[in-house]
């Protein structure tokens, strides 16, 4: 996203944070907080238990990113399987944060809260605005690379060849929070709402850096994709 792109999303957030008055940037983080008590954050814990392998790699999603936070998964997949090494030696992590939130979330919510407009991200068909995850179940030639041909880069499939993902609960109560304050709705209903339409498989975490640093942890060597 570029900078006045961000600048224009955070005009948003700010407007909606205004509307729900002057407590509501604290009250997000409190409940977030709230939210994991320390048996919740034992059994996320147990979730990166499933990272097994030589090749252990995170990759940090920030922000839309065109194809890559999906497509470089499938990447280190492919080129380890053709460098002799089977997917049971490869765990790959994937953390949805910050801006890139939404792609953890169904179609439903991204017609509903106008989240190709919220997070900059286009449909790759249309070039509008996306109101639906492109990367959930995508059809059969939606994702074509150059001397490659169709890749198989959706969640749904990323899933089945073992990637994990994670998605920020903190930036999940933020952003929701901000979208209820647009829509004059109550921000706890809100984000309920964004808990209910997230995709299946799709783990949350406390926070984005949090579960980065767990996967750091349990032996991933860290990817930037934007």
């Amino acid at each position: 996203m570029r900078k006045n792109e961000r600048r224009g999303f955070l005009k948003q957030v700010a407007a909606g944070t205004a509307a729900l008055g002057a407590g509501v940037l604290s009250m997000p983080l409190q409940l977030a907080a709230e939210e994991f008590d320390h048996a919740d954050i034992s059994e996320v814990d147990k979730w990166f238990d499933q990272i097994k392998g030589k090749h252990r790699i995170v990759f940090d999603v920030t922000e839309p990113h065109g194809i890559f936070p999906f497509a470089w998964p499938r990447v280190f997949l492919l080129t380890n399987e053709k460098t002799g090494s089977t997917a049971k030696d490869c765990s790959a992590v994937v953390i949805l944060r910050h801006e890139a939130i939404h792609y953890a979330m169904e179609s439903r919510l991204w017609e509903k809260y106008k989240m190709g407009e919220m997070f900059k991200t286009e449909d790759p068909k249309t070039k509008a605005p996306a109101v639906r995850n492109p990367f959930w179940q995508p059809k059969e030639g939606d994702f074509t690379v150059p001397g490659i041909g169709n890749v198989p880069i959706g969640i749904n499939e990323l899933q089945a060849s073992g990637v994990l993902f994670g998605v920020c609960d903190m930036a999940m109560t933020v952003y929701s929070a901000a979208a209820a304050g647009q829509l004059q709705q109550d921000p706890a209903v809100v984000k309920k709402d964004w808990i209910a339409g997230l995709l299946p498989g799709i783990q949350p975490m406390p926070s984005g850096v949090w579960a980065v640093g767990r996967a750091q942890e349990h032996g991933c060597g860290y990817c930037f994709v934007g």
